[in-house]
Parts: structure tokens; sequence; C-alpha cells
């Protein structure tokens, strides 16, 4: 298994996490998912270990990315007619193994019953892998199906991750203005002074990095 695909395969917990934000605004769950996973698979394709970041902190910008720019495109979710295909056919492919050895296959395993690179395999997953349901079958006394609950806490972790990924890539001078501003809540003359700049430049230069971190964040 490459590193590629072990990054995609393991870490689709992440697109449920980031696309369960955005339940109940008009797009169905399933669609939120593969965005996500489009960006999730974008992210296993760039990572660069040398940087030092860890892969979710780097993956969670473009997961979100790609759900917003979902909502961006009307809903609809672009996904090529070959890999569509291959989709279903992994789907089928799934099932069949499941059916045959009680379990489902591994990525490596699937990708060889496709004929395919597991890369390849792992992204017809991304595409075909059923959602986290948001019903589910009544269950003795429970009666009919339940709303999948908002995690408030999940939420606050994928912001943190994904501001963390975007103020790391920033200058280092203009990222300890930001630190200095937010983090330390310093005013705008005492970083202007330990920066050596007017409070008018750190005014300006902040407006400009938040406008910045603005843009990143909202895809």
């Amino acid at each position: 298994m490459t590193a590629r695909t072990k990054r995609v395969e393991e870490n689709l917990g992440l697109v449920h996490s980031c696309a369960g934000r955005f339940v109940g605004r008009g797009v169905e769950y399933d669609d939120l998912f593969q965005a996500g996973c489009m960006g999730l698979c974008k992210a296993a394709d760039g990572f660069d270990e040398s940087r030092g970041f860890c892969f979710s902190t780097y993956a969670v910008p473009l997961i979100l990315g790609e759900i917003k720019r979902l909502f961006r495109d009307g809903g609809a979710v672009k996904v090529s007619r070959g890999l569509k295909e291959l989709s279903q056919k992994a789907a089928r492919e799934t099932e069949r193994f499941l059916r045959e050895t009680g379990r489902e296959p591994t990525v490596s395993e699937l990708a060889v019953r496709l004929g395919v690179e597991p890369s390849a395999a792992a992204e017809a997953l991304c595409v075909s892998t059923p959602p986290l349901s948001l019903t589910r079958e009544a269950d003795g006394d429970d009666g009919g199906e339940w709303d999948l609950p908002s995690a408030g806490e999940e939420e606050r972790v994928t912001d943190r991750l994904a501001l963390k990924q975007v103020l790391s890539e920033l200058p280092r001078d203009d990222r300890r203005l930001i630190v200095l501003r937010y983090v330390g809540e310093w005013t705008q003359q005492k970083t202007a002074d330990e920066l050596g700049m007017t409070q008018v430049q750190v005014s300006r230069r902040e407006r400009a990095i938040l406008a910045q971190l603005r843009r990143r964040l909202t895809g």
C-alpha cells in the first residue's frame, strides 16, 4: 500500500467530521462527503512530510475548501465519468468480496480485483464509500429514525486545524504580528514598537493579513 493510499484510507473519518459541519444547509450528506473526499485525495497528493506538518493539519483546509466549493457550484459534485464508473465497479466488487469472505477488502485487495493501482482504488472508494448515515432503522422501542447530531467539539477541532495550517504558511513577520495581536492580545501600538513599525503600518498590515486568512479559510 502506498503512502498516499494509506493516508486516504486512514483519514476518511476526517472527511466525515468536516462534512458533518454542513449538514442541514441544503446539500445532501453523501454529496458533502464525496466533495470532502476529493479534498482528501488532493491533500494526499500534495502532502510533503519534510515540511513537518501533521497530515490532518494539511488536509483539513483542502477538505473544507472542496466542500465549500460544492455550495458555490450549486450543490453538484463534479466527478469524472471514468471515476464514477470505477466507483460503481468498486462498490460491486466490495459487496462480492464481503459475501465471499465475510469482511470488506483492503484497498490493495480491491485494487487487484479492479485491475488498477491502489491509489486509483482509494480514490474510487472515496466516491463510492457509503456516507455516515443520518438515519437508522427502528430498533426496539427507539422508534423510526434520528438525526445525526452536530458535533460542536469536532467543529472546533477542524477550525483550529485549518487556522493552524494557514497561519503556518504566513511569512515569519506576518505570523509574529498576528500572534502578538491575537494570542498575546497586544495593542497595535505595543506591537508596532516591538516590530519597529508605526501603529498605522501595523493596522494596515493586520487588515491585509486577516483578509488573506479569510480567503484561505473560506476557499
